[in-house]
């Protein structure tokens, strides 16, 4: 079985549960090889908002340091098919529409949009200044898809665990993973015919 490899990058930015499901399914998956690599301010958010150490919490899984290099994902040449920045802050953002590649986690974005592979990029800011969507709007037009973490509630979403995978599981939806989380538009609802 060939695997889809992912590379999860999570920032600063508030949303630290959306990175939280998104490592806790891709992780659990067999067909999906996964790298992570964090901004220097994540492990500090993932504290605030999810309680706990990052770093335990990432026991197990393949974390890179944001300066290794020698993280596969940091070469086109090594087939990395997707990667999700999840929350991506409005300054990874701007590194990233504007080719600053100062981390591993702004390289390995640089490189999905060279190589034309996907990069969803989940910004959870509000308001959005001009200057941020200028710059989610020079990602965009660069091939990345921008999917702010904006939950959906047409499926009856009753629990911030279901709001959280409407997002989530969208986010699946453009690294090519199949999954459950949602009710898609046009599914009947519990209880209805």
């Amino acid at each position: 079985m060939t695997k889809r490899k992912i590379v999860v990058g999570i920032t600063g930015a508030s949303g630290a549960p959306y990175a939280k499901r998104i490592l806790g399914v891709l992780s659990a998956r067999a067909d999906v090889e996964l790298g992570v690599c964090l901004s220097a301010t994540a492990p500090e958010v993932w504290k605030l908002e999810c309680g706990g150490d990052l770093r335990e919490e990432l026991a197990g899984l393949r974390v890179w340091g944001i300066r290794d290099y020698n993280a596969p994902f940091a070469s086109g040449s090594a087939g990395w098919h997707a990667m999700a920045i999840v929350p991506c802050s409005m300054g990874t953002c701007a590194r990233i529409a504007h080719g600053i590649s100062d981390t591993l986690l702004t390289r390995a974005a640089d490189v999905m949009l060279k190589e034309r592979r996907s990069l969803v990029v989940v910004p959870r800011e509000t308001p959005l200044s001009v200057i941020h969507l200028e710059n989610l709007t020079a990602l965009a037009r660069a091939g990345a898809v921008v999917m702010p973490a904006m939950p959906s509630f047409y499926g009856r979403t009753k629990t911030l665990e279901q709001a959280v995978d409407t997002v989530v599981g969208r986010v699946l939806d453009h690294l090519g993973v199949e999954h459950a989380l949602l009710r898609r538009w046009g599914d009947a609802a519990e209880g209805e015919s």
